[in-house]
């Protein structure tokens, strides 16, 4: 600044000394004086710097309205809510300092002072009247807001509530708990992303009604396919060098995507009892006789943080990989032994439900395979069939078909498999067979009781679902796997 006011003095002055030539003079003599004065301002002694950052003067952002309504939610809506709390903002102040040498060899060593402002923000926004159910999204500026990386509590508006233990602290136990009133309180909100100030927030406010969500008893946990989609952990991955993406998160409300979900199902629910928890294995053929039911992932190589990949004693590299469609896995993997023992007791003793464990049956056909058909007795199966169409080999009505002989029931007895509970064995999470080369629907049921054992019980175990190919199947004598049905259900 002392350079510019004094480089305008001087022209002036030697102007009117001296014409244009003495006014060119007097620029250049008052433009050295002045960066003199601006060094030793700056500058300091031994040519030291002092920077000091923006400092923040005055309070922007929400503002509250005397006399506003308070909104009525019914179901979902987007509201930005009323400041009803606050405090002063709460200032950091750090110093850093860093050496510079100008001049080449020998030149001056220069030390720069820097002082930056960081500001934090206790408030509370009230949004409506309660009791709510949760708030399932936030915005900040019209970005949505990480609730992980805040300190933030929800109050649901009940007419029981207390106050929170932030405004009771700070106001020194004279605080009003809002009874009755939702709101939110942010505790040293980061206000840097947002130039120093308040940002405008909008909630996804969900509040539940009288009707369905208070009738329903019991919901199947789907697709149950995925191979760390049940983990409560934090697991990721690097899909390329430098990036990490999350297997077990894919929101910004909550934490693991199964725990945000069941904590939201809850909410809703308030009068549910009971949660069927699906395992999915793969099917690999149409012919009964020549099905294998195994577990499988979902590549073959993915290096992973937080848990690792492991089913009936499979780990990534030892499991069969689910075919692909356009270069994507075509199904989620089967779930980890470790995250449905994991998310069994989590449902049973943390959100006190009961728990039916649910082994299903899913069919990784692709499409182009040459399996031949039973129904059409022609090369190439249908491209991921339902499970229900599997049957004998001829199909019923074909010429040739087995059906009503002893044929078909040794058909139906090769994918059954012949593993018993005596031969299953846990040790921790881990699930062993005595017959680890059968990959049979035994195999599948056997070792989801022992997953359930592994995790103190289940109160309901569902087998046999979604097989009318196989169960209307007639042997010599009856009906062969309504047989084995009972059987492994004793």
């Amino acid at each position: 600044m002392a350079t510019l006011l004094l480089q305008v003095a001087g022209a002036a002055l030697g102007t009117a000394l001296g014409g244009p030539v003495g006014g060119a003079i007097g620029q250049a003599l008052g433009g050295l004086a002045g960066a003199t004065v601006d060094q030793a301002w700056l500058g300091g002694a031994g040519g030291n710097k002092v920077v000091e950052g923006p400092r923040l003067k005055e309070v922007n952002g929400l503002a509250a309205t005397e006399g506003a309504a308070i909104p009525r939610v019914y179901g979902r809506a987007r509201l930005g809510g009323q400041l009803i709390w606050a405090t002063r903002f709460e200032e950091e102040i750090k110093l850093s300092i860093t050496r510079s040498k100008s001049g080449g060899k020998g030149g001056r060593s220069q030390k720069t002072y820097e002082t930056t402002y960081s500001y934090h923000a206790n408030l509370a926004i009230g949004l409506c009247e309660g009791e709510i159910a949760f708030i399932r999204r936030i915005w900040a500026d019209g970005r949505e807001l990480d609730v992980n990386t805040v300190v933030m509590r929800v109050h649901h508006g009940s007419e029981m509530q207390e106050p929170d233990p932030l405004i009771l602290a700070k106001e020194a136990g004279e605080a009003p708990a809002y009874r009755g009133l939702a709101y939110v309180v942010f505790e040293r909100f980061p206000l840097a992303d947002y130039g120093n100030r308040i940002p405008q927030f909008d909630f996804e406010v969900v509040r539940a009604v009288d009707g369905l969500g208070a009738m329903i008893r019991a919901v199947a946990l789907t697709p149950g396919a995925g191979e760390f989609v049940y983990d409560i952990r934090t697991v990721s991955h690097e899909p390329e060098p430098g990036v990490t993406e999350s297997l077990t998160r894919h929101q910004l409300y909550g934490g693991s995507d199964v725990d945000t979900s069941l904590g939201h199902l809850v909410s809703l629910c308030p009068n549910l009892r009971r949660i069927s928890l699906v395992v999915t294995w793969f099917g690999d053929d149409l012919r009964a006789g020549s099905c294998s039911v195994a577990p499988r992932v979902e590549v073959a190589h993915k290096p992973t943080v937080g848990g690792e990949w492991s089913v009936a004693s499979l780990n990534r590299t030892s499991a069969r990989s689910v075919s692909q469609v356009e270069g994507r896995p075509a199904f989620g993997g089967t779930p980890s032994d470790e995250s449905v023992i994991a998310l069994i007791r989590r449902l049973r003793f943390d959100y006190g439900l009961e728990v039916v464990l649910y082994p299903f049956l899913m069919m990784d056909i692709p499409a182009g395979n040459s399996l031949p058909d039973p129904y059409s007795g022609t090369s190439g199966q249908p491209r991921y069939p339902w499970r229900g169409r599997m049957t004998c080999d001829p199909a019923p009505g074909r010429p040739g078909s087995p059906e009503g002989g002893s044929d078909a029931a040794a058909q139906v007895s090769a994918f059954v498999g012949t593993v018993v509970p005596a031969d299953m064995s846990v040790s921790g999470n881990a699930v062993t067979c005595a017959k680890p080369e059968e990959w049979s629907y035994r195999r599948l049921v056997m070792h989801c009781a022992m997953l359930a054992q592994a995790a103190g019980g289940v109160e309901g175990f569902v087998i046999g679902s979604e097989l009318p190919g196989l169960t209307q199947l007639r042997g010599a004598s009856g009906y062969p796997m309504v047989d084995h049905l009972l059987a492994i259900a004793d």
